[in-house]
């Protein structure tokens, strides 16, 4: 009995190769159309901001928003408090996303660790306006007698310094609000990361003697920390530009300080346009529009930063 197999024409062989190419070349086609569009409208944003934000260094204390001298003095303060705010946000935050990663991923049972990731993952789920709504309500006012505490027992410490908000509605509450909002990137991204260290390298320092946790610093941690590092920079981006939550919990004020407990906050950027834009006109409209350039070229910078390391950890 023989079996005859049935062998591809040159035609058929012709046809299929002639299908690859053109897949090939539409897949190139819409990769470089996503990316020329996606440089584009960065670009478009950019220039709409230049152009529209330019004239405010014109501006006089009758024409700006606070009734400041020049822009400059409504700038630095804000962009002060962004930086402030979400530096302390990412102080908070870090540890605990590190920490949350590595019981997810080392520690934890592999079914308890897929329910505690998912748990986290919800976090990022939720509205801005609600994280601003619990740290009004809640947050600050358990605050304010802490803050008090703080006061009465550390006023000699610059960060505890000066007369504490009877409110609560400080730059630390703001922060504290802003790292349970920047948590899930940083526990997510981290988890990731260190997911992709190989298991033969625990293995091989549990062999040798070490420690569960020796084995963690000495053979996951090292691999990981550029990808650690990058995501919490692309958090602390996600941070500075936070506006509904941190426009509802902060008492802000054009001041530079650095208390962390005082009544007299200072502001941040984003959350600044959005109290004042509804009421601009004229020249206020551009030095709003001037602020979120501002606020742009440091988030550009962050997120810019979080991919050369990203970059070099891939080498």
């Amino acid at each position: 009995m023989s079996l005859a197999v049935a062998l591809p024409t040159s035609d058929a062989v012709a046809v299929s190769s002639a299908r690859r190419r053109v897949g090939a070349r539409v897949w190139k086609i819409l990769t470089w159309a996503a990316g020329i569009t996606t440089v584009v409208i960065l670009g478009g944003v950019a220039a709409f901001l230049v152009i529209d934000g330019v004239p405010a260094l014109g501006g006089t204390a009758a024409t700006l928003p606070q009734q400041v001298a020049s822009v400059w003095r409504l700038t630095w303060p804000l962009l002060f408090g962004s930086a402030w705010s979400s530096a302390w946000a990412l102080l908070f935050a870090t540890p605990v996303g590190i920490g949350f990663a590595l019981f997810v991923t080392q520690v934890a049972p592999r079914r308890l660790g897929t329910v505690l990731g998912a748990t986290i993952d919800l976090l990022a789920a939720i509205p801005s306006v609600v994280y601003g709504l619990w740290g009004l309500f809640v947050v600050a006012p358990v605050a304010a007698r802490v803050y008090a505490w703080l006061s009465a027992h550390f006023g000699w410490f610059p960060l505890f310094s000066g007369t504490p908000s009877a409110t609560g509605r400080t730059i630390l509450t703001a922060s504290l609000v802003l790292a349970i909002m920047v948590l899930p990137m940083i526990a997510t991204l981290s988890r990731e990361v260190i997911s992709l260290v190989p298991k033969t390298n625990i293995e091989a320092a549990l062999a040798l003697g070490s420690t569960r946790w020796q084995a963690i610093r000495l053979a996951v941690l090292p691999q990981a920390k550029s990808g650690i590092v990058a995501g919490a920079l692309l958090a602390l981006g996600r941070a500075l530009g936070e506006t509904m939550a941190v426009a509802m919990v902060l008492s802000p004020s054009l001041t530079i300080s650095f208390s962390l407990i005082n009544s007299r906050n200072p502001g941040t950027v984003a959350a600044f346009i959005a109290q004042n834009f509804p009421d601009a006109s004229g020249l206020q409209v551009n030095a709003l529009l001037w602020l979120g350039l501002m606020l742009f070229v440091l988030t550009l910078l962050v997120n810019s930063t979080a991919r050369a390391i990203i970059r070099r950890q891939q080498k």
